[in-house]
């Protein structure tokens, strides 16, 4: 897994290494290395500029750029200001060439943005933001060391970087800006550069390629999973989470309810209990690992009965869609009570009506929804965030800008419940969830609709169960 540090988990991370014997100068050495390195082989040998803020990322800029020109390129340096860190005024005394002002200095093909780093809480100043725009148009390369300037750090915000970068190079691990919107789409490709520190740890970390494990050769079709999908007033949607559960893994998978006679596949296991006492009947079967409840269900008296009988039972829970609003703003409250593992899977707006408008970060407001309701909160977008009641999180992004189409959420939810009958574990089944329905639609490739990423999960699957 890819560990994820904020500003501050940053900061601790390097004075251990420090304690551990690793002094700073010899993490910004190894630091301007990397960035000397990836420039180098970038660029491909065209001049340079980098430009030097007055901080420790200015030092990085300055060790860069003295690499540079040792290996014969063409390298200029502009700074904003003078070094204010003993470690920038030391970078920059090594440094044997002139530096520019800012505001004066000319284009170059290759632009290395060394201003700020992480830490920037506050917009760029047009003292920067001119400057730095006009040479950003001018470039026809560019690379941010660890953050672009004028993105946070920690939330992701737009603080004013003018223009996307092609490249940024995180240092010593990922920060929550290469991942989290918008700021992640200004950092271009990102690579992480060792730079001397220990394997950081952290509560956060990427979404990774799960690895999902084969049936043993005893399985039956309840030990690999049953899930039960409860249908509603649209049937459509909860059969597009029906058949998406059927190919993520689950051995046996049912729906009840309306939409139980629809056309589909003949080994989905259908049952016509449409009101709530039937469905509490049916979740009486100890046999059931999770069942889905919202892809269709509906906002009327019938579709809050059902969701009413879902929660009484003693079955974990995905909820999706309706059933998120139609628990509405006692969502929390009610969900707290139950015992038995639970995933969530909101969008933004869903949300909001559950928690109302909390504060922080996407990871923090995750968190703080996951400890309220005392389930796994997993909220949707194009950087959607896992979160766990006990603090752990997820970061998953890169999937296909396509995903963005009706009934991809339906999919998920079936990919979530199934993967919740199989391990009993909402975390885990959120982020194996989320991979497979993201590889799903790489495959499915340009204009997907939901229906198209049913028939590329088992090949998602098999991906990664070999």
């Amino acid at each position: 897994m890819s560990a994820i540090l904020t500003v501050a988990e940053m900061r601790a991370a390097e004075q251990a290494a420090v304690d551990a014997g690793t002094g700073l100068a010899t993490l910004m050495d190894n630091a301007g290395a990397a960035v000397a390195e990836a420039a180098w082989r970038f660029g491909g040998g065209q001049p340079a500029l980098v430009l030097c803020g007055p901080g420790n990322n200015g030092g990085d800029g300055y060790v860069a750029a003295r690499l540079l020109a040792e290996r014969g390129l063409a390298v200029r340096v502009a700074a904003s200001g003078e070094p204010k860190t003993d470690l920038a005024r030391a970078a920059r005394a090594r440094w044997a060439g002139s530096v520019e002002p800012l505001a004066d200095a000319a284009p170059a093909p290759l632009l290395v943005d060394a201003l700020f780093g992480v830490g920037l809480t506050r917009p760029l100043g047009d003292d920067i933001d001119g400057p730095l725009a006009r040479l950003m148009r001018a470039a026809r390369y560019r690379i941010a060391i660890d953050v672009p300037s004028g993105v946070g750090t920690d939330d992701g915000a737009a603080l004013g970087c003018p223009a996307p970068f092609d490249l940024t190079i995180a240092l010593g691990a990922l920060k929550p800006a290469h991942l989290l919107e918008p700021a992640a789409a200004l950092c271009g490709r990102v690579i992480v550069a060792d730079i001397g520190m220990s394997a950081p740890e952290s509560r956060l970390h990427r979404v990774a390629r799960p690895r999902i494990a084969p049936p043993p050769p005893n399985s039956n079709k309840y030990s690999r999973g049953y899930a039960l999908v409860v249908g509603g007033a649209m049937p459509g949607a909860s059969m597009l989470t029906a058949e998406a559960a059927m190919r993520a893994g689950a051995g046996y998978v049912a729906i009840a309810g309306k939409g139980a006679g629809r056309r589909g596949p003949h080994a989905l296991v259908r049952h016509v209990e449409g009101d709530g006492a039937g469905l509490a009947r049916l979740l009486e079967d100890k046999h059931i690992g999770a069942a889905a409840v919202g892809p269709g269900l509906g906002r009327d008296a019938q579709a809050r009965d059902l969701l009413d009988a879902a929660l009484a039972s003693p079955r974990p829970l995905v909820l999706d869609a309706d059933a998120l609003t139609l628990l509405g703003r006692q969502g929390p409250e009610r969900l707290a009570a139950r015992a038995q593992p639970m995933l969530i899977t909101p969008h933004e707006g869903e949300f909001a009506r559950l928690f109302g408008a909390l504060a922080g970060s996407k990871v923090e407001r995750a968190r703080a929804g996951a400890k309220a309701c005392a389930a796994v909160v997993l909220l949707k977008g194009s950087d959607t965030v896992i979160a766990a009641p006990d603090g752990r999180a997820a970061i998953g992004a890169g999937a296909p800008a396509w995903l963005a189409s009706a009934g991809t959420g339906d999919v998920l939810a079936g990919l979530a419940v199934a993967r919740l009958a199989v391990t009993g574990d909402p975390f885990q089944a959120a982020q194996e969830a989320l991979w497979l329905h993201s590889e799903a639609g790489r495959r499915a490739g340009a204009a997907l609709i939901a229906d198209d990423l049913i028939d590329h999960l088992s090949a998602a699957l098999a991906a990664v169960s070999r």
